[in-house]
């Protein structure tokens, strides 16, 4: 799934690749999926973007948005980006393909569940794409994203809402989901259980540091190694705790690690490293 190591390394590789390119052709739609949306008519895909020029890409949080000059290309959840090659042989199954008039083309499949959204600049009404482009300017990754923000999202959520649900619910933080939420708890030492009310404020400026430093080093080694870029390859970042990690050891105390179901997806933390806090202290 996209989030934000994902979404800047994309971003990043797509424009260098298809920033003024000419879009000759689009394809939307070609293989059935019930949980691939459109934002649009898929009709219209081609009808709008054949003969356009791709401006910029930008990310927004966990999102991909493609500007053609007045009409844009969102993607976003389970969306997989992958460039074409000229002459690479198109792959029969995808949701969407833009084909360029040098003979490049960009593919997107759609992994559980995502959505393609066509749209005209300002006319995008989605509120998940409007709180992320809202709050953009305060991307964890950014100067502007303090500790003082931080704590005001902290102190504006009940105190009996777990610390998974600051996080990675609400569209609080655009762009941190379940995934990167896994090693920067395990590297602030708190369980993804543990409710705010719970956590003093040494453990809440922990879990600030490891957001941004974890974060930023997700995105510099190009995302994360349980995700793909636009090439196909792995992210450098080689993650801690995840599905490809979680029955190993734990690298700290060598403890089992547990894997649970919460707040609708698995996460994964170490027992002793990571003790759930039952009150303040």
């Amino acid at each position: 799934m996209l989030e934000i190591p994902e979404s800047r390394t994309i971003c990043r590789q797509l424009n260098q690749v298809i920033q003024g390119k000419r879009i000759k052709q689009v394809i939307a739609g070609h293989t059935s999926h019930s949980f691939a949306f459109f934002s649009l008519d898929k009709q219209q895909y081609p009808k709008i973007l054949n003969g356009r020029v791709v401006t910029e890409v930008i990310s927004l949080g966990s999102r991909v948005e493609i500007q053609t000059g007045g009409w844009s290309l969102d993607f976003e959840g389970g969306t997989i980006l992958r460039w074409l090659a000229i002459e690479e042989k198109r792959p029969a199954k995808h949701q969407l393909l833009v084909e360029f008039t040098d003979g490049t083309g960009l593919l997107c499949t759609v992994q559980m569940y995502g959505c393609i959204a066509l749209f005209k600049e300002g006319e995008y009404q989605n509120k998940y794409y409007l709180v992320a482009k809202a709050k953009e300017s305060h991307n964890p990754l950014s100067d502007s994203f303090t500790y003082e923000y931080f704590r005001d999202l902290w102190l504006q959520t009940k105190p009996n809402f777990s610390i998974k649900a600051l996080l990675a619910t609400e569209q609080r933080i655009p762009g941190v989901g379940n995934g990167v939420l896994q090693d920067i708890l395990f590297k602030a030492r708190v369980n993804p259980q543990s409710k705010l009310g719970n956590l003093n404020e040494d453990e809440s400026h922990r879990i600030f540091v490891s957001l941004k430093e974890t974060l930023l080093e997700m995105t510099s080694q190009g995302g994360r190694d349980t995700e793909k870029d636009l090439f196909g390859q792995s992210g450098g970042y080689r993650t801690i705790l995840s599905a490809k990690t979680w029955h190993f050891n734990c690298p700290v105390c060598m403890s089992s690690i547990i894997r649970k179901a919460f707040l609708g997806g698995n996460v994964y933390f170490c027992p002793q490293c990571q003790p759930i806090k039952e009150s303040v202290g």
